[in-house]
């Protein structure tokens, strides 16, 4: 046995962790790294669990090709890449490049290397069918950049704000860092170290979750109902006058407008819709803009899930932007960067672009790219709707669309109509069982890897970066590969033109993993060869930076554009509107657990052993006005389908809400045991309630209501 030290690859969380391995390079063992510098010894349950991971019977150690009968026969590597690419450049010459399509999920977002091949092999190819699972989680952060603006120095961070709240997020289940400004790095110690240097903290959610236990304020709204509170909000902030009224004055545009268009949203109409009290309502508003003078409000999944998802997040950072919480001039950047390349942070507004108004768009809609990619819950209709682009082969890269795409029987019927469906995929997923090769790739131990290097200034509050080697070895006798490399060789194969990170690949003889990281580690403040001499990470001297002032480019922010003061007037014009419609009694939000991500974890021992199914959470009330007992068997009902539950008590819950996991069950015509194998609450959401900019279907908040089963 020998010990290495590295990090996990499951989530945004990176915890650094000390793996033993057997003598042959097999995984034995995982646990938490306690002399990691940022996470000082934290893993979860999923991580803990990676050695089933890797070693575990489910796992996929060779190319398969799907028959004539649906069944999957092993098939060589290279071979299977050669007629991929055959079928391939038929496509192309005949329908065009954007037929072949690219879906990329979490997985490959944690896999430094691979979103770049892609990218580049797609930019390659000339399609523009590129999809992630950015725009079914929080792409209201991006449509918000858009017509809000940015501040150049970035906004105040957790490390030294005196309050922050957070919006339908439990980034203590979840771990989710980054894109909520929380560190989740050890995140339980993270947020009882700020609170005890005396940061206040405000919790929004329908659900006393896990992060909620250690707010200062807990409002339990409705679920949806996030625009309402913060719309009331900024009334209050603005009547009393506890806005940052220089710092608008300055870099602000539509102040009054704002102001004119949050006037509905009284005390009274936010307690009759949201279903907080005024009290609660003029105590948030207290405790962040009068009581404090450094945080930040930031939202997760739930209100970017719900409806008028876009709406919320615009508001939200309105918050943010009408208590001036941003980095000012001669402030210190906590964070200039280790890998990414130096650059000037100026102290002042950018001013929104609203690029999705000039990209090109999709055939569905009217919905054009969002930062490069077309939006996922268009992703079938682009498959389904016949004519030129209609797109006919797919890869699948990290991800298992078919699972989590709302309308799951219209996400079938299209997956079921591909003339070509690749998976990078080591288990026989949900998408894996329809396709026409799955390639199993190597597993995280088993490749050299850095974190998300986009984001790390927002992951780490220091300059930190770690660098791993690959430690483990694939089971004997398997024939597994790096992701990055099924790319490149179809590239070689079409004889297309790679530019990975912007730089030109050679496309005659394979690079190496080492050529990769070189560079995308080219213009950081720390050269790769440094970066390998720490295997547990490190935080690194790098040149300090401060804030810049604002140059003659200074932009503003544009916190009411008419698009938003409309939506905001039919919010107020709804009334009360908080009713499931009959004949529902029920919003389902769809909730993270500890034991998965995503789809990932479920067939897992350790996971087995706590769980078998997702079940359906009420609070206990609601289970008795209902007639429903414990462990009762239902079937959850909406407009767009019904999926069997088993009911379990949830006292944490508002009445009225129902929680579930999402990510469980299989295809819709499989004759699965729910009890073992949980149902998927996509198959109760619409395809067709899009929001506008960046097509999110409603993922969460749904009505629905019970029937005994049976």
């Amino acid at each position: 046995m020998r010990e290495e030290r590295s990090f996990c690859r499951l989530c945004l969380g990176f915890c650094g962790v000390r793996l033993k391995l057997h003598d042959d390079g097999r995984l034995a063992e995982v646990r938490g790294d306690k002399e990691h510098v940022m996470t000082s010894g934290y893993a979860c349950i999923k991580g803990l669990a990676a050695d089933e991971l890797h070693n575990g019977p489910d796992r996929l150690l060779h190319p398969l090709k799907r028959q004539a009968n649906g069944g999957f026969v092993p098939i060589p590597l290279e071979t299977a890449l050669d007629e991929i690419a055959e079928q391939v450049a038929r496509m192309v010459e005949r329908d065009g490049p954007d037929s072949v399509g690219a879906y990329s999920g979490t997985q490959a977002a944690f896999n430094a290397p691979l979103t770049p091949m892609l990218r580049g092999f797609m930019q390659g190819l000339g399609s523009k069918s590129y999809f992630t699972t950015a725009t079914v989680d929080q792409s209201a952060k991006q449509v918000a950049m858009e017509r809000l603006g940015t501040w150049g120095a970035g906004p105040h961070t957790w490390a030294d704000a005196d309050v922050w709240m957070f919006l339908g997020t439990n980034p203590l289940v979840s771990i989710v860092g980054g894109v909520n400004g929380f560190h989740a790095l050890n995140p339980a110690r993270r947020i009882r170290e700020a609170k005890a240097r005396g940061m206040k903290l405000i919790v929004v959610d329908p659900r006393r979750t896990e992060t909620a236990r250690h707010a200062d304020l807990h409002l339990q709204i409705r679920p949806g109902e996030d625009v309402t509170l913060v719309a009331g909000m900024l009334r209050t902030i603005f009547h009393e006058g506890w806005d940052d009224s220089a710092f608008c004055a300055s870099n602000v545009r539509g102040i009054e407008a704002l102001q004119a268009a949050v006037e509905p949203f009284t005390p009274a109409y936010v307690a009759a819709r949201a279903g907080i009290s005024p009290e609660e309502l003029r105590a948030a508003a207290a405790m962040f803009a009068r009581d404090a003078k450094r945080g930040c409000a930031y939202t997760g999944t739930g209100p970017s899930m719900s409806p008028r998802s876009n709406l919320a997040e615009h508001m939200v950072q309105n918050l943010n932007v009408v208590c001036g919480r941003f980095v000012r001039e001669g402030e210190p950047i906590a964070n200039p960067g280790v890998v990414g390349a130096r650059q000037p942070f100026f102290a002042q507004a950018v001013s929104p672009r609203r690029s999705y108004e000039s990209a090109p768009r999709g055939r569905v809609g009217d919905y054009s790219l969002l930062f490069g990619e077309m939006m996922s819950c268009t992703l079938a209709d682009e498959m389904l709707l016949p004519g030129a682009g209609q797109i006919k082969a797919l890869f699948v890269a990290g991800a298992n669309p078919v699972a989590t795409l709302p309308d799951q029987r219209r996400v079938v019927q299209a997956f079921k109509g591909l003339e070509l469906l690749v998976s990078i995929e080591p288990y026989m997923t949900s998408t894996a069982k329809l396709s026409h090769y799955i390639l199993p790739p190597v597993l995280m131990y088993e490749r050299a890897d850095l974190p998300l290097t986009a984001l790390e200034r927002a992951l780490y509050p220091a300059p930190f970066m770690q660098y791993t080697k690959a430690h483990a070895t694939p089971p004997a006798g398997a024939d597994v590969v790096d992701d990055w490399y099924v790319f490149w060789a179809l590239a070689h194969r079409l004889s297309a033109q790679i530019d990975f990170d912007g730089v030109p690949l050679g496309m005659s003889e394979p690079p190496s993993a080492d050529d990769l990281f070189a560079i995308l580690l080219r213009r950081g403040a720390v050269s790769f060869e440094t970066l390998k001499q720490h295997p547990g990470g490190a935080v690194f001297e790098v040149a300090p930076q401060i804030a810049a002032p604002a140059g003659p480019g200074a932009g503003r922010f544009e916190v009411a554009p008419a698009d938003i003061v409309a939506d905001l007037a039919q919010v107020a014009q709804e009334g009360q509107g908080a009713s499931c419609g009959a004949p529902h009694t029920h919003l389902l939000v769809v909730r993270r657990i500890r034991e998965t991500i995503n789809t990932l974890g479920p067939h897992l021992t350790a996971v087995k052993r706590r769980m078998t199914c997702n079940p359906v959470q009420l609070h206990p009330d609601d289970m008795a006005a209902l007639g429903l007992g414990a462990h009762a068997r239902v079937e959850i009902v909406s407009d767009s389908g019904r999926i069997p539950a088993i009911v379990e008590a949830d006292e944490s819950l508002r009445r009225g809400v129902a929680s579930m996991a999402h990510g469980w069950g299989g295809l819709p015509d499989e004759d699965l045991d729910y009890a073992q194998s949980g149902a998927s609450p996509t198959l109760l959401i619409a395809s067709d309630l899009r929001e506008p900019i960046n097509a999110m279907a409603r993922l969460s908040s749904i009505p629905i209501h019970f029937v005994r089963a049976g």
